[in-house]
């Protein structure tokens, strides 16, 4: 529908994107009306998940709109065939849900809701773009009709045709059926499903084969195509992809509090696994029951509790094996200054001091050794020993 450039706003100085209506189609009334369309719903809106407007206008002929420069990628390169992991597609679809709500409560209808049409920034933000097929409606919330705040609704589109990309479409749009603001929320589970698969939830050769899908088949839970993701997830996909929209979501903002539940109680559970890891693999889906949790608890208590007890003896072995050999007196020299004895601290092992009385009235230095190993003579001021025959080893301290 559109040719875009980056561009500088030299007055501001900032960067945006212009868009253009390809010249082969610029003069298409309808691709003009819905060209026109598309700027005037966006603009209406004020949201941080959605792609603002800045300007429309007209330059040598050609129609634009000025708009928000975003740096990143749509949603469909994001995917390419991949599920996108489980934390980021919780914070996108949390994103996107909360713009929809947004976009619901000023009576307006995307009608377009596709991996294509929704951007993801390099800072992980969501973005809806391209209002272009956008139709102001009465709101419905919960089940209450209100008259938007923009009444006009023009018909786009001749009678009975189908708009937009077909894999995404409701079932009442299938049909040709008046649409509400629950069109937006099929379509949305459609593109969940492929955010957390990797796959297309209605696939086809034709458009007739993916209609058929859409009115009568359901695709298989994302939890069986993609392994480790939470049953609650595959109810919330299923319950935004019901035929029949009165089973459906109700609002926007339903989804969003379910999908903001299930990262609070995944994160709950992650936590949890933490706390409780007994050194095996935790499951794929990260949760566990109170049962479950309260075991793993008291075997941690258990093994924390063995370990403890293993440092204990280990500890008092090696400090068994560190404590020095006792000390045998093997000789004496008596000790005189200037032909009188001096009492004091004469010898020591280098941590043990020790003290005794004078040997036949003259303190003396013993010659000592180790068991075992070869005789010394300690001489340091802080010496001191226990006064007994040589054989007997010195205990004081």
């Amino acid at each position: 529908m559109g040719v875009v450039y980056r561009a500088e706003d030299t007055r501001l100085h900032r960067f945006v994107a212009l868009k253009f209506l390809p010249h082969e189609i610029a003069r298409d009334a309808q691709a003009l009306a819905r060209f026109q369309r598309e700027a005037q719903a966006a603009s209406a809106l004020n949201h941080p998940n959605i792609c603002t407007i800045h300007d429309i206008g007209e330059q040598d002929g050609q129609q634009f709109i000025a708009m928000e420069f975003l740096d990143g990628a749509t949603l469909k390169r994001r995917i390419s065939g991949k599920p996108l992991p489980f934390e980021e597609m919780l914070e996108l679809a949390i994103q996107i849900t909360d713009a929809l709500r947004a976009a619901h409560a000023q009576g307006i209808i995307h009608r377009d809701i596709k991996p294509g049409n929704l951007f993801v920034t390099k800072l992980g933000n969501a973005k809806i773009l391209d209002f272009g097929l956008a139709k102001f409606s009465p709101v419905f919330e919960g089940g209450i009709s209100v008259m938007p705040t923009a009444t006009e609704d023009t018909l786009l589109t001749s009678p009975g045709s189908t708009v937009g990309t077909v894999a995404y479409m409701s079932p009442e749009r299938a049909r040709g059926e008046e649409l509400d603001a629950r069109t937006d929320l099929f379509s949305f589970g459609a593109v969940l499903y492929e955010m957390a698969t990797g796959r297309m939830a209605f696939s086809g050769n034709t458009a007739a084969v993916i209609h058929e899908a859409i009115l009568n088949r359901t695709p298989p839970p994302a939890s069986e195509v993609s392994h480790g993701l939470p049953p609650k997830l595959d109810e919330i996909i299923g319950k935004a992809l019901e035929k029949d929209r009165k089973l459906r979501y109700q609002s926007a903002a339903d989804i969003r509090t379910d999908l903001q539940r299930l990262k609070r109680d995944s994160n709950s559970n992650r936590s949890a696994a933490i706390v409780t890891w007994t050194g095996s693999q935790a499951s794929a889906s990260g949760t566990k029951s109170a049962g479950e949790i309260g075991r793993s608890r008291r075997r941690a208590g258990a093994i924390a509790l063995a370990a403890l007890a293993f440092l204990v003896v280990i500890s008092s072995y090696w400090w068994s094996r560190a404590a020095p050999p006792p000390l045998k007196v093997v000789s004496y020299a008596a000790l005189t200054q200037d032909g009188e004895s001096k009492h004091g601290p004469l010898l020591t092992d280098g941590s043990r001091n020790y003290f005794s009385e004078a040997r036949a009235g003259v303190p003396v230095l013993a010659e000592v050794s180790a068991t075992g190993g070869e005789t010394a003579i300690i001489n340091t001021p802080f010496a001191c020993w226990k006064d007994a025959d040589p054989d007997i080893p010195i205990l004081g301290k």
